[in-house]
């Protein structure tokens, strides 16, 4: 193989989200019954744990792989949460969000048409990541945006 390698590897985007989950085979399952993703191959470590995965979900690339302590890899439920939400856009929401739930998913926001324009909601899967889910269902513009925003309720006072 004299070619040079491409710098981003075929069906990868600049951005690829590598998730730590506690019980990766486990996870794996979950991600294609909750999202339809598609297992493109992992590797094992030799007492069976996954040391990496990749996924495709829609057009997109997803690895992940099994808790690490001992190389500082912890995964939200071990480190007591995360500050990430990973947006999947899907072509139908609320079939999507509902397979989701199905699958182990909990609520974290429910489904509502939003001030942006989307159809979108919040779900935390069994291994603490949060997953936002949409559906683009209109076109606005800035002003729609601001105007739509006025007519939205106040936001809860935090404890």
């Amino acid at each position: 193989m004299s070619e040079k390698p491409q710098a981003i590897p075929p069906g990868f985007h600049t951005l690829t989200p590598h998730l730590i989950v506690r019980n990766a085979a486990q996870a794996i399952e979950f991600y294609q019954k909750a999202f339809g993703a598609e297992l493109l191959g992992k590797m094992l470590t030799p007492d069976g744990k996954v040391m990496h995965a990749a996924l495709k979900v829609g057009d997109s690339m997803l690895m992940l792989n099994d808790e690490f302590p001992e190389w500082g890899a912890l995964s939200p439920l071990s480190s007591g949460g995360s500050g990430v939400t990973i947006h999947i856009y899907l072509e139908n929401v609320d079939a999507a969000f509902g397979r989701a739930i199905s699958a182990g998913a909990a609520v974290k926001m429910p489904l509502m048409d939003q001030f942006w324009g989307d159809r979108y909601g919040i779900v935390t899967d069994p291994y603490g990541h949060h997953w936002s889910m949409a559906t683009h269902v209109r076109d606005m513009s800035p002003e729609e945006m601001a105007e739509a925003m006025k007519q939205m309720p106040p936001m809860p006072k935090s404890a």
